[in-house]
Order: C-alpha cells, then sequence, then structure tokens
C-alpha cells in the first residue's frame, strides 16, 4: 500500500471507532517495509484509560508484534496529528516518520483541544497550572546510580 492509501485505511479505522461507539474519532497504523505491522484506535472511553489514544495503543501493539521496545524503520500514520502525550510517545519509540491526517486544529474544533497541554509542558514545572513539586529525599538518585552501575542493562 501506498502513503495516501495507509492515510485513507487510518481515517476508515477512525470512523469506524466513531460508528461503532468504541471511543473517539481517532486511528492509527505502524507499518513497516510497506507492511502492517499493527492499528490503534481510541480506547479512552470503553477502557477508562486516558492513555489509550490510537497512536500509543498502535506503538504497544507494533512493539510487542516486533519483540522489540523500538521502532526502528517503521512509518506511523495517524488520522490526526498526534497530541502532545502520543508525540512523547511517538519519539520514544523511534520510528522513521510519521504521517497525519486531520490537524490539531481540526480536532480542537470537533471538541478534542490539546492546545492547553501543549503549552503547559512547554513551561518549567514551577509555572505550570498543574501543582507539581519536587520532594527532596536522600535517596532520590540511588535508582539511577543501581541502573548506572548495571552491567547488562539494555539501552534505550
Amino acid at each position: 500500500m501506498n502513503r495516501n492509501e495507509l492515510i485513507h485505511k487510518t481515517i476508515q479505522l477512525a470512523i469506524e471507532n466513531v460508528t461503532h461507539g468504541e471511543g473517539g474519532p481517532f486511528a492509527a497504523i505502524v507499518v513497516k517495509n510497506g507492511e502492517i505491522i499493527s492499528t490503534g484506535v481510541n480506547q479512552v472511553t470503553p477502557t477508562l484509560d486516558p492513555t489509550a489514544h490510537a497512536e500509543v495503543v498502535a506503538i504497544r501493539a507494533a512493539c510487542r508484534a516486533l519483540n522489540h521496545f523500538e521502532l526502528t524503520g517503521c512509518e506511523i500514520y495517524c488520522s490526526c496529528e498526534p497530541c502532545p502525550m502520543c508525540l512523547g510517545a511517538i519519539y520514544w519509540s523511534r520510528p522513521a516518520h510519521v504521517y497525519f491526517a486531520a490537524t490539531a486544529a481540526n480536532a480542537a474544533d470537533a471538541g478534542f483541544d490539546d492546545s492547553f497541554i501543549k503549552t503547559q509542558v512547554c513551561l518549567p514545572v514551577a509555572q505550570q497550572e498543574l501543582p507539581i513539586e519536587q520532594l527532596i529525599d536522600a535517596k532520590a538518585l540511588a535508582p539511577f546510580e543501581a541502573w548506572k552501575s548495571k552491567a547488562d542493562k539494555i539501552a534505550y
């Protein structure tokens, strides 16, 4: 399938998700070497999981299918421009390319406005609306020291 066919298939999955009452109007497909590795649709409401966005669902399934925590050499097709959470997950999964159809502004027009979150995550912690504060603990760095000294760690 070419890029246009893949983005069309992604849009169709999003429409079907709405039609079947399974969740929000979002879908994603992970492709490697021209082969669809996984698909994902928004499952926030049926699973009661605010992280169950289409891209996250598709990334998790693709990683399981590929038996690896990275999507090196993969492409991700999204029915809509990824939100900040999904974009973070996408960066962590390290695909080769991301394609999207609708924009964040289109999503906002339909009631899915992530502009507040986009603005907040770029601010220093002390300036964010959500009260976030560091608690000082003498052992705070111990997990990192354990990681640094672990001889058989899998870096990521």
